[in-house]
């Protein structure tokens, strides 16, 4: 029955491959014929290199984001972003235009504040039968997880931060 129902996804934790993850699922569809609506909160449009698959058939991306986002800033173009995509992504949650959702980086849009987690865990209750949807980002809330058929976390077990390297483009963003 859970085909039919659609599948809820969880890619978390401190380590990479949350959103390359999501993309892999994306293309994978693509390849069935199944559309991909891909929701990014907090990153801004053009910021990271997965903006290629907006050329890419059944794929779309929406960006929600206003930038980089860290304590102190001020959050409200943030609060008003997220709540865009937000209401963009309750439509596509009650209605099923699409075979799979991807509410990327939701995590932080929930753990900022800028989204309510009650409001979006009963919107993701109300889903459509047959929708799929994936949710990624660091420190997911547990009910999420709790939520979702399958969960996975990302573990960092060997990164080249630490060195002092910085994000390298094409690998990182």
């Amino acid at each position: 029955m859970i085909r039919e129902n659609g599948l809820i996804i969880v890619f978390t934790g401190p380590g990479k491959g949350k959103t390359t993850a999501a993309l892999g699922i994306a293309l994978r569809a693509m390849g069935h014929g199944q559309k991909t609506v891909i929701l990014q909160f907090l990153k801004s449009a053009g910021s990271s290199g997965e903006q290629f698959v907006r050329n890419v058939p059944l794929i779309e991306v929406h960006t929600f984001g206003a930038g980089f986002f860290k304590p102190g800033d001020d959050p409200e173009p943030h609060r008003e972003a997220a709540a865009k995509g937000w209401k963009m992504a309750e439509d596509i949650i009650l209605s099923a235009h699409a075979d799979i959702l991807v509410l990327d980086e939701i995590s932080h849009a929930i753990n900022f504040g800028f989204l309510s987690s009650t409001t979006v865990l009963e919107t993701i209750r109300r889903k459509k039968p047959g929708l799929n949807i994936v949710l990624t980002g660091r420190n997911m809330p547990h009910d999420f997880i709790e939520m979702a058929d399958i969960a996975t976390e990302m573990k960092e077990v060997r990164h080249i931060y630490p060195s002092g390297q910085t994000a390298v483009k094409g690998i990182d963003f």
